[in-house]
């Protein structure tokens, strides 16, 4: 990450419909870490299946990805760290299949402005 401040939005979801914007996901779990301690986020408690993350830095702890010419103005990263082209990167290149062992993900974020 580029800095320190804000918070880090994290989006732990299973349904393709609402990623990587899961605000609306009701059955997504949601965690907003303070930035100086996201080095490694853990989230517990979670059943096997199809997942995807999506997480924001939120710089200016608004609780929101800020955007200038729909550009994002905040970090951003993703499971899998897919590359990114014209817009947000599908569920399918993020997601990854969680069994009973612990799952671990290194995260590039991306800044683009």
């Amino acid at each position: 990450m580029r800095s320190e401040k804000g918070n880090v939005l994290v989006c732990l979801s299973t349904n393709p419909d609402y990623f990587p914007d899961c605000t609306k996901d009701k059955k997504a779990r949601k965690l907003k870490v303070a930035a100086a301690q996201a080095g490694t986020i853990k989230i517990n408690g979670v059943k096997p299946g199809t997942y995807a993350v999506a997480l924001i830095h939120d710089e200016n702890a608004n609780g929101k990805m800020d955007l200038r010419l729909f550009l994002p103005r905040e970090g951003f990263g993703f499971s899998r760290n897919p590359k990114i082209g014209m817009g947000p990167p599908k569920f399918k290149s993020a997601q990854f299949n969680l069994g009973s062992a612990d799952v671990h993900h290194a995260v590039q974020m991306k800044y683009i402005l």
